[in-house]
């Protein structure tokens, strides 16, 4: 009791400043913590996977709906995805978006894995998109692209030396039969579903022997050196690049983690047993082959923004499109009038003069708290300029090594 008051006592003689800077949270406490956490965690994915069966009923009149004519007439998905949340739109090239403009038909998302009793992994996800075909669709043969990611789970090594069960996803590529000269990814695609090909023919292989292996990571160096290139000849006045020089459709590419479903089953019968520890996983002992040729590493989250924002909220974003069309069809007004005005003001005297900077500074003022027009050209034959994506989370820290993301591990 004495020890408690001396300890209090202690602590109201400090700031709060002095207080936080202390290392307040024993080892128990965050073992506490981490466990209840854990507990939160298994209820709300227990909650996703009991919602899916009671959804799906809902999401299939949604999906006739939309493929009623007004709403295909309306350009439904193409509107969509043009007003795409940033995790998403960053990835999509002025090229990608004349493709998707052109010839994107339907887009549905589902949770395949789950029965329809709610038993079964609700992270698994498949995503599929339907296009125009034959003369219409000049970019490639397919009518349907459809690109799985199972979650799966593996058992690593923490820094203690113990076992965790770290969530990841994996997939296989997927190709897309391009026609001539209209590889939007440029070859990356196609040399990863090779280098997928030779390792399946030879499993025993070390996959940076493969001659497959040495040609994709070359394609990524040298897609590297033309986006370093090309940032810094940017000359496109916003001083704005995109984060990935990349197209969207080398998301079919993307492979995440490699997991085999006996390491799956382990990790999973673990983790029952309360065998593995709820630590941080660090990263150490990992296999990095794969990950040096991912050509798509922001898979993870790109698929998680299409399943988690996208697609529930589409009626959303297909209002907003419209709603955006106005107001870039108001700024351009604005702009009109607005340099009008300073016409006028030019041939005026003094007093006007004086007005017109007061004028020009309240349209400052109002630009500033405008967003800006969104604006997705080609370049003619040349390279695209991507343009640099906004600070958000997912931010790599400049030139370091990316950490690789864990998907929801609860």
């Amino acid at each position: 009791m004495a020890a408690t008051a001396v300890s209090q006592e202690q602590q109201n003689g400090k700031s709060l400043f002095d207080r936080i800077q202390q290392p307040g949270v024993s080892n128990q406490m965050a073992h506490q913590i981490s466990l209840l956490e854990h507990e939160f965690n298994m209820v709300e994915l227990q909650q996703l996977r009991m919602s899916i069966p009671l959804l799906r009923p809902l999401y299939e009149k949604r999906n006739a709906l939309i493929a009623s004519k007004p709403f295909q007439d309306g350009d439904f998905w193409p509107r969509v995805f043009h007003g795409a949340p940033t995790q998403i739109d960053d990835y999509i090239m002025p090229s990608d978006s004349n493709l998707l403009g052109d010839c994107f038909i339907n887009f549905l998302v589902e949770r395949f894995e789950v029965d329809e009793h709610g038993n079964g992994e609700p992270r698994s996800l498949r995503f599929t998109f339907e296009f125009k075909t034959g003369e219409d669709n000049p970019y490639f043969e397919d009518a349907k692209l459809v690109k799985d990611l199972y979650f799966r789970k593996k058992i690593m090594k923490t820094a203690t030396g113990k076992g965790r069960a770290v969530g990841a996803f994996v997939s296989e590529p997927v190709k897309i039969r391009w026609k001539p000269d209209q590889d939007l990814t440029r070859g990356l695609l196609d040399a990863a579903c090779d280098l997928f090909e030779a390792e399946k023919k030879d499993i025993a292989a070390d996959r940076r022997d493969l001659p497959e292996y040495e040609k994709l990571a070359k394609k990524l160096e040298e897609r590297e050196v033309a986006y370093d290139l090309q940032e810094s000849n940017d000359e496109d006045g916003f001083g704005e690049t995109q984060n990935s020089g990349h197209s969207f459709f080398a998301f079919f590419g993307f492979r995440g983690r490699v997991v085999s479903p006996e390491e799956h089953q382990l990790a999973i019968a673990e983790e029952k047993e309360g065998l593995l520890e709820i630590e941080e996983f660090d990263g150490e002992g990992e296999d990095d082959s794969l990950e040096e040729v991912e050509i798509f590493p922001e898979g993870e989250d790109v698929a998680v923004c299409l399943a988690e924002e996208l697609w529930p909220d589409a009626f959303k974003y297909y209002v907003k499109s419209y709603s955006d069309q106005f107001d870039e069809l108001e700024w351009d007004l604005e702009n009109e009038n607005g340099d009008n005005d300073d016409d006028d003001d030019d041939n005026g005297d003094e007093d006007g003069d004086e007005e017109g900077e007061d004028e020009d500074e309240d349209d400052e003022d109002e630009d500033e708290e405008r967003p800006r027009k969104k604006v997705k050209t080609q370049n003619g034959a040349g390279a695209e300029r991507p343009r640099k994506k906004a600070n958000t989370e997912n931010l790599d820290g400049g030139e370091e090594e990316r950490p690789r993301k864990e998907v929801r591990t609860y």
